[in-house]
């Protein structure tokens, strides 16, 4: 089993990580401005299946591959910040299914796009496989089986990573309807749009 000493250091190390603003949190609040939390959810659940791969990967080793090879990632980055280029423009035009309109409530976006969204973002992002090589194996005793251990810094990853991002959706939902309420959805949008463009640059420049 884990250290207990270790997990009490590893705890509120990941949070803080997970809480500051990155690609996927900011990914989360756009999408909460947009489609709503509960929708975002999918988005969620590919970021945390993305994020459970990366740790995994990188504990048994295949970062160091994955490293060794850039064009891999240079590839998943270009056609990922295409992908949310193309959302923000047709966020900011107002068209589209991420684009908020008050005749159409924009929920009819693709689960499977969100799911699809959120694991490319996560695995995509090679500073999320540098980071959690030279994160995870300091937490983990040598001296210990490998299979709990690594089960346990995952589970407490995953879940840190789940809150933080529900508190930014959430935040973006609740910014959603103070705007909606004052009839400033195409500001709405625009802000929707450059949050996502915002993601995108991150994502091909990171």
């Amino acid at each position: 089993m884990l250290d207990f000493t270790l997990l009490a250091l590893f705890i509120p190390t990941i949070f803080l990580i997970s809480i500051s603003p990155g690609m996927c949190m900011t990914l989360a609040m756009t999408l909460g401005i947009s489609v709503g939390y509960k929708k975002t959810l999918w988005m969620m659940w590919g970021e945390l299946l993305g994020v459970a791969v990366v740790a995994i990967a990188a504990v048994l080793g295949v970062a160091k591959i994955m490293l060794g090879y850039p064009e891999i990632f240079i590839a998943l980055k270009i056609l990922g910040a295409i992908y949310l280029t193309y959302i923000a423009i047709n966020m900011w035009r107002a068209k589209g299914k991420l684009a908020i309109n008050t005749e159409e409530k924009l929920a009819t976006v693709s689960k499977k796009s969100l799911l699809q969204q959120g694991f490319i973002t996560a695995v995509s992002n090679p500073k999320g496989w540098a980071f959690t090589v030279s994160l995870l194996p300091p937490f983990i005793n040598s001296q210990q089986a490998l299979a709990p251990q690594l089960s346990i810094l995952v589970l407490v990853i995953l879940l840190s990573e789940f809150i933080c991002m529900s508190l930014y959706a959430a935040g973006g939902k609740t910014l959603a309807s103070y705007l909606a309420k004052n009839n400033k959805i195409s500001l709405l949008n625009k802000i929707s749009a450059c949050l996502m463009l915002a993601v995108a640059l991150w994502l091909l420049l990171g």
